[in-house]
């Protein structure tokens, strides 16, 4: 027996679930599973039977569906119970609650009544992704699943191609051939890597170019849970007649120390040999 069952006060507890390795639910996870009065799943098979791996026991309690398509009555309902000074629990089938899973409207609407929301955190295929991918993650943007049709595909990368940081997507297994050419042609063969099944048995990293993956993978697919990771725009080093050229621009209407900066910050390159470089111009 791993978990202590313990009082809760009222409120909401979202429960993180393990994405795949069941050994991965954290204590105090089980804690609140074991002490809720009522516990609801976006699935509700899978929550009982992580359950019955770790020994915690239902005694009595039902495990309430709440997923896209319970609609408002089954969110009342969990209102409902939380008016009444119960404790909830909600667990989506893998991961964090509301990453790309059902939770959102629960949240902000238990929130909006006054009630207590915090959350038991855990596993979360994204962050784990992020670790193991090999790409910068100082700064990185949750994408979510992209949408089916090429056309949308395409306009939605189009809209996230200058996000400043990795780019991280969720991803069928069925589709994600034709996704990572579209995020070659729309963002450039930009370094990807492709995370699938994670914790799992056959875990597997592919790392490589967009191009390079989505050529491999065409030729042969794969099958999982998958978490698409893309490395930020890059920005191409600036020739020597660009520098000059933004250098004599810049001056037209800066001094010369404004300018210098002006142009650093343009291109990411030292201010004080542009300083010596703007005078030189201003000069001429």
């Amino acid at each position: 027996m791993n978990y202590q069952k313990t009082h809760l006060s009222p409120g909401l507890y979202f429960v993180a679930t393990p994405i795949g390795t069941a050994r991965d639910i954290t204590l105090r996870a089980l804690d609140v599973l074991a002490s809720a009065d009522v516990i609801a799943a976006e699935d509700t098979r899978s929550l009982r039977h992580l359950m019955d791996i770790h020994g915690v026991p239902l005694e009595g309690r039902r495990i309430v569906a709440y997923h896209d398509h319970s609609g408002a009555g089954a969110r009342a309902r969990l209102l409902e119970a939380l008016s009444a000074g119960k404790s909830v629990a909600y667990a989506s089938e893998a991961g964090m609650p509301l990453i790309a899973d059902p939770g959102y409207d629960l949240s902000r609407a238990a929130a909006e009544a006054g009630h207590q929301v915090t959350v038991a955190p855990g596993a979360s295929a994204v962050l784990a992704a992020l670790t193991l991918a090999g790409l910068p993650t100082d700064a990185f943007f949750f994408a979510g699943f992209l949408p089916n049709a090429t056309k949308a595909r395409r306009t939605r990368l189009e809209e996230l191609r200058e996000v400043p940081g990795t780019l991280a997507f969720y991803e069928s297994p069925k589709r994600v051939a034709d996704s990572l050419a579209d995020m070659a042609a729309v963002l450039g063969d930009r370094q990807a890597a492709l995370c699938r099944e994670l914790t799992k048995k056959f875990e597997e990293v592919r790392r490589g170019s967009l191009s390079e993956l989505a050529t491999a993978l065409k030729a042969q697919g794969v099958k999982g849970e998958i978490v698409v990771l893309v490395d930020r725009a890059r920005q191409a080093a600036a020739s020597e007649a660009d520098v000059e050229n933004a250098l004599l621009t810049a001056l037209e209407t800066h001094s010369v120390k404004d300018a210098a900066e002006l142009v650093a910050g343009m291109y990411s390159l030292p201010r004080r040999p542009l300083y010596q470089r703007a005078l030189k111009l201003g000069k001429t």
